[in-house]
């Protein structure tokens, strides 16, 4: 029986407290470049999900505790050339916004098949580098969610 990724996803932005930000290089499309995002998998709890994928994704292990949920959920419409990996008529994803704090930059172990590259960009030009929304959106949230604490 075939498995179906489940429309459900985390995007983590990875950052310093000076407000640096992790972006990868999409391996299927160069020059699309992204913070850390992944799928649920089925029993998986949403931080579980996140820190797996900045795993996966990095190579950087973190833990539930140093992941800061904010509670901000988004609704996107899946590109056509990704839909048959869901199940049949699914057409939107539904994405939870996490962030995690790292101390400093540091060299990050990207996933061969999935990323190119990665860089450390200010926030500004993190956000202005996204081809997402909901990621450039959340990067320009990123200075006030630190403010908050």
């Amino acid at each position: 029986m075939r498995r179906y990724k489940r429309p459900v996803s985390v995007l983590v932005l990875v950052h310093t407290p000076d407000l640096q930000v992790l972006l990868l290089e999409r391996a299927a499309h160069p020059g699309y470049w992204q913070s850390v995002t992944g799928s649920q998998e089925a029993g998986e709890r949403l931080p579980e999900t996140a820190i797996r994928e900045v795993a996966e994704e990095t190579g950087i292990a973190a833990s539930v505790d140093e992941l800061h949920d904010w509670q901000i959920t988004n609704s996107y419409e899946i590109f056509a050339e990704w839909r048959h990996r869901y199940a049949p008529g699914v057409l939107h994803n539904i994405e939870h916004v996490f962030a995690l704090q790292l101390p400093a930059e540091r060299p990050v172990a990207i996933a061969p098949g999935e990323h190119l590259n990665y860089c450390w960009l200010s926030w500004r030009e993190a956000a202005a580098k996204c081809f997402s929304w909901s990621n450039r959106d959340a990067i320009l949230m990123l200075p006030e969610r630190l403010a908050e604490g």
